[in-house]
């Protein structure tokens, strides 16, 4: 089964927000025939070549369990809570536990998490020439007054703004569970222009800046050169508050679709998955459910492939 066939349109779904909103996620799934309950709509960020193999291998799996999985892509990190907090989707896989919590807490949501998905450990890439070469090969290379681009959306710029104090180019001063901003930089010795982009264009910045953090969702979808990485996570440390979730709605298990999304986790939630979205994504993201093939593991299974 191909993607391209199911896709909705994103614009037409956030159209149609006035329409669904009155009827609520566990009752617009269900038409007078009952049928509804085995199509469950899912919103995700943009395919590409990391997610689409995974996708097509849910959409598959999905439909050999007898549940339609209807997609739709949207664009940019606003859209896919507001979809599902109005009804308009019964799930959405695109972001971390930090950024469902910021999200429910500033939107007055009760979004919940169904399952874990992915850990995808972000990375400060070296600026690049006209030629795609980069300009630089060690994160220390960077100049005095070199210039960085973050993403400028509260958890991401945090998350962005640790990963620059990791790699000792700024100190940050923040309360356990406060989130970053560069307000709370107390230590600057490169005199860091810090410039905060809507994460959708920061990889786009790549030829004016010496370096930009980039999601990766947005960095594989722009054919970002990981070769070009200065700095990432380090996936030893605790990143729970990262990993990437299923969220649904907080009734999700007393609605029409409960056993559609349980079919969802069971058929994401396997070693074929993990192992797709290893390869996928060119060794970059991991399987973060309980149980999921350990790096090691994901690594020698490609070996032999």
């Amino acid at each position: 089964m191909k993607l391209k066939k199911i896709l909705a349109v994103a614009g037409l779904v956030i159209a149609s927000t006035v329409a669904l909103a009155a009827c609520g996620a566990s009752k617009s799934s269900s038409d007078s025939n009952g049928d509804q309950k085995k199509t469950l709509r899912v919103g995700i960020m943009t395919l590409d070549d990391a997610t689409e193999p995974v996708w097509d291998h849910i959409v598959d799996a999905a439909a050999d369990k007898g549940i339609t999985i209807k997609l739709t892509e949207f664009t940019d990190y606003n859209q896919p809570n507001e979809a599902l907090q109005n009804g308009e989707i019964d799930v959405n896989a695109f972001q971390h536990v930090y950024f469902l919590n910021n999200w429910n807490s500033e939107n007055k949501g009760d979004l919940v998490v169904a399952g874990n998905t992915l850990l995808s450990p972000i990375h400060l890439f070296s600026g690049t020439d006209s030629d795609g070469s980069a300009k630089y090969k060690d994160v220390k290379d960077l100049p005095d007054g070199a210039t960085i681009s973050i993403p400028n959306d509260g958890t991401n710029e945090s998350r962005a703004l640790v990963l620059l104090q990791a790699a000792g180019l700024i100190k940050l001063d923040v309360k356990d569970g406060e989130l970053a901003t560069i307000k709370n930089i107390t230590e600057n010795k490169k005199n860091l222009d810090i410039q905060e982009i809507d994460a959708s264009q920061t990889a786009q910045t790549l030829t004016s800046v010496d370096a930009a953090v980039v999601n990766n969702s947005y960095a594989q979808s722009a054919n970002v050169d990981y070769d070009t990485t200065l700095y990432q996570e380090d996936t030893s440390q605790n990143l729970s508050d990262w990993v990437n979730v299923i969220a649904a709605q907080k009734d999700w298990k007393d609605s029409d679709v409960a056993d559609a999304i349980k079919v969802l986790l069971d058929v994401y939630q396997t070693d074929e998955t993990a192992q797709l979205i290893y390869d996928s994504s060119n060794k970059v993201d991991l399987p973060a459910w309980d149980g999921a093939p350990t790096q090691k593991e994901l690594a020698a299974d490609s070996k032999k492939d």
